[in-house]
């Protein structure tokens, strides 16, 4: 798809600072395993950290295709910093947006959209990754609140966020819908990060083992009513495919560019390598498969811009964009030959922090499996 006038400014612009600020600092960002605060706040002065919200709601109230292409700009300067942004936008501010009461959005949107309040979503635990309905964490009612304990595996932000979205059994009797959603602001008495993981890669996005441990709440602090917590965090998923769709075409171009560039520059047996067919076919097959994954990309979004289902196509994106990405990345290193595989030129990070997009908001086999049953059904 073309993107229209307003997508293009967005683009460019997200593009540029992305460049001047972001990238020449990455490598930088990985050693000291995270951000400044103040580039939050560079980044909600452009908008970001509040694409999804309405305007009304003090947001930047972009459409869904202008989201996506300011992750692919972000994730193509530094990956884990479009993780952040991602789950800060798909997964708590959109959550917010669509269930929040008056009083919850304007107490915490402010704050996200203007990059002094980073959120988490705490949904995966140790047994229940994909199968989210099988989360043990319980919520019970104390007064007219709510005290919460269990345990959370691999949230992105954990340590860093100042509110995070979590998922607790409210009543353990009806399944997925004994399932609610809360609000909790991480400086409450009884929320303990266990564990910053040590990762292959993403090192400036924390990932942490997160403990409740008789945790207070309000009730003005469950987001939704009761039992709508599941319902929730899958309403989230939609957006959250397409953004590490995003993502993933982002890093992935990023490779390429390094990829090709070297071999523009590079002489071998006469000639630039470019010109040797088997780098030129390489290069071309990654570009065409990488165009497509993009595309795959954009007409997800455009399709929830319009209204229209776009869960399997969110699916279809994520899928074969993160399965695209690791193989684009790994052609780049095969045409850098030994500097590929140095620290220096960057790819060995790139290929790092794009290898998880395959397995968070859903590993390729639970998309292949979206797909299959859209596919059983008649709707894909």
């Amino acid at each position: 798809m073309l993107l229209n006038e307003t997508q293009q400014a967005i683009q460019g612009s997200v593009r540029a600072f992305a460049q001047e600020r972001i990238r020449p600092k990455a490598r930088d960002f990985e050693k000291a395993g995270g951000y400044p605060r103040e580039l939050f706040e560079e980044l909600a002065a452009l908008g970001l950290m509040g694409m999804v919200v309405p305007e009304e709601m003090g947001g930047t109230g972009a459409d869904t295709v202008s989201y996506a292409v300011s992750l692919i700009e972000l994730a193509a300067a530094d990956g884990p910093l479009s993780t952040i942004v991602s789950v800060q936008n798909s997964l708590v501010a959109s959550g917010l947006v669509r269930s929040g009461s008056p009083a919850q959005r304007e107490r915490f949107l402010p704050g996200l959209v203007s990059g002094k309040i980073i959120g988490a979503f705490a949904l995966t635990e140790a047994d229940a990754g994909s199968d989210a309905g099988a989360i043990r964490s319980r919520a019970t009612r104390q007064g007219n609140g709510y005290v919460l304990n269990g345990t959370k595996q691999f949230i992105s932000s954990g340590k860093t966020a100042s509110l995070t979205l979590a998922f607790a059994v409210t009543d353990p009797d009806k399944g997925k819908r004994g399932i609610s959603a809360f609000l909790i602001p991480t400086d409450r008495p009884g929320y303990h990060v266990d564990k910053v993981e040590h990762k292959l890669g993403q090192a400036a996005s924390d990932t942490c083992a997160l403990r409740f441990d008789n945790l207070a709440l309000e009730g003005d602090l469950r987001l939704g009513e009761e039992g709508q917590g599941y319902a929730i965090a899958l309403a989230n998923l939609e957006a959250g495919r397409i953004g590490v769709g995003a993502q993933s075409v982002g890093m992935a171009r990023a490779a390429l560019e390094t990829a090709i560039q070297y071999a523009r520059e590079r002489k071998s047996f006469g000639k630039y390598i470019i010109e040797h067919q088997a780098v030129g076919f390489r290069l071309a097959d990654l570009s065409a498969r990488l165009k497509a994954a993009e595309q795959l990309v954009l007409h997800a979004a455009a399709r929830k811009d319009a209204g229209l289902p776009a869960l399997t196509e969110a699916s279809m994106a994520k899928l074969v964009a993160s399965e695209t990405a690791e193989t684009v990345c790994s052609g780049a290193i095969q045409t850098l030959g030994g500097y590929g595989y140095l620290e220096e030129f960057g790819l060995a990070k790139i290929y790092r922090d794009v290898r998880v997009c395959q397995i968070y908001e859903g590993t390729s086999d639970i998309q292949r499996m979206v797909i299959a049953r859209a596919l059983e059904k008649g709707d894909a």
